[in-house]
C-alpha cells in the first residue's frame, strides 16, 4: 500500500521555502506521494455548496494566497527525486484540453514519470464563471471529452479529435509522457456519475470519505462503494480488477467520531492501533493508495505529525 500526504497549496505553509521543506522531508521520511489541490481563483461570494463538509462551507474560503496547481507540481518535481506527484484533484474543465495535455505530459517527462493525474469535474460554479470555463451545467460531459482528448494526444503519433468541446487534427504533440500508455488517471468523486466515469475512463477510483451525500465513513459503506464500481466497470466492458482504489482521508485519530452514520465503527477513528488496523483491512480488500492531511501551523508541526504517523501507525502495519 502506498501512503501519501497533502502538500500545502494555500496559506502561510505554501510559502516556497516552507512548502519545499515539507515535501522534501516527506520524501525523505519514506512517504510515497504528495497531493496538490486545485483552485485557480476563489470568488468572494460563493453560493455553491462544498461537497465535503456537513455545512457546505468551503474551508478557508478565499482568505489565503493560493498557488496554481500544475505550476506547483512542476516546481516540486524539480525538488524531489522519488516522490510521486498527484493532482488531488485537477478540475478538468478549468483549462483548455490541448494545453492541459501538453502541460501534464511535460511534467511527466521532466519528473521522470512520477505524475498521477487525479481528476474531477468541479463543484464551484462561481469559479467556472470567473475563469471563463465551459458551461458549469455541462461539466461532466466536458470532463469526459477532455479526458478522451488527453489520451489521444498522449498516445497517437497523428492525434485527431472531433468532439463537441474539443477539435484538433494536423498537429504533433511530442514528447509523449514517460509513463505508458499515459500517467495514471485517478477519478475523484463519490456520486453515480463519478463512479461511471471511473468505470469507463479511470485507472483508479479516488474518493473522499466525508461527502455527506455519499458517505464512505464505515467499512461497510466503503465496501458497498467498491462493489458498485466493480459492477459498473464490468458493465462498461472492462476488467474490474484493472481499476485500482485510492482514498483521501481528511481526518484521523481521537477527534473522529467513534460511530459512522450507519452506526458502525467510523474508519480511521480511535487509537494508532485502530488506524493501523483500518489500513491493513483496506489493503486486504484491494485499496492500493491512501493519503492523509497532517495538521500544523508551522512546518515543524506538520513534519512532527508526519513523523509521528509513520512511527506510531505505519510501523504497526
Amino acid at each position: 500500500m502506498q501512503i501519501g500526504f497533502n502538500a500545502p497549496t494555500a496559506g502561510p505553509l505554501a510559502a516556497p521555502e516552507i512548502l519545499t521543506r515539507i515535501v522534501v522531508e516527506g520524501e525523505a521520511m519514506g512517504f510515497d506521494y504528495a497531493t496538490f489541490s486545485d483552485h485557480v481563483v476563489i470568488p468572494t461570494d460563493i453560493e455553491a455548496k462544498y461537497p465535503y463538509s456537513a455545512t457546505g462551507e468551503f474551508p478557508g474560503g478565499g482568505t489565503f494566497d493560493r498557488h496554481e496547481q500544475l505550476t506547483e507540481v512542476a516546481y516540486l518535481a524539480a525538488k524531489t527525486r522519488r516522490l510521486r506527484l498527484v493532482t488531488s484533484v485537477m478540475v478538468v474543465p478549468h483549462r483548455p484540453a490541448v494545453l492541459t495535455a501538453k502541460i501534464l505530459a511535460t511534467i511527466d517527462v521532466l519528473s521522470g514519470g512520477r505524475l498521477t493525474v487525479g481528476i474531477g469535474a468541479g463543484w464551484m460554479q462561481e469559479e467556472f464563471q470567473a475563469i471563463g470555463a465551459p458551461d458549469f451545467a455541462a461539466r461532466g460531459k466536458v470532463t469526459d471529452e477532455y479526458l478522451a482528448a488527453f489520451r489521444e494526444l498522449w498516445t497517437s503519433a497523428d492525434p485527431r479529435f472531433a468532439g463537441e468541446h474539443v477539435r484538433f487534427s494536423g498537429i504533433k504533440m511530442e514528447p509523449k509522457p514517460v509513463q505508458k500508455p499515459y500517467p495514471p488517471i485517478w477519478v475523484g468523486g463519490e456520486s453515480g456519475p463519478a463512479l461511471r466515469r471511473t468505470a469507463r475512463l479511470g485507472d483508479a477510483w479516488y474518493p473522499i470519505g466525508t461527502n455527506p451525500a455519499f458517505p464512505l465513513d464505515s467499512l461497510s459503506r466503503f465496501r458497498a462503494g467498491i462493489a458498485r464500481l466493480r459492477k459498473l466497470t464490468q458493465e462498461a466492458g472492462r476488467d474490474p480488477q484493472k481499476v485500482g482504489i485510492a482514498l483521501r482521508v481528511s481526518r484521523y485519530g481521537e477527534g473522529v467520531p467513534a460511530k459512522a452514520g450507519d452506526g458502525e465503527r467510523h474508519l480511521f477513528s480511535g487509537s494508532a492501533a485502530d488506524i493501523a488496523g483500518d489500513l491493513r483491512t483496506l489493503r486486504d480488500i484491494g485499496v492500493a493508495s491512501v493519503d492523509f492531511g497532517f495538521a500544523g501551523a508551522t512546518a515543524e508541526a506538520v513534519l512532527q505529525n508526519m513523523q509521528k504517523f509513520r512511527s506510531e501507525i505505519l510501523a504497526k502495519m
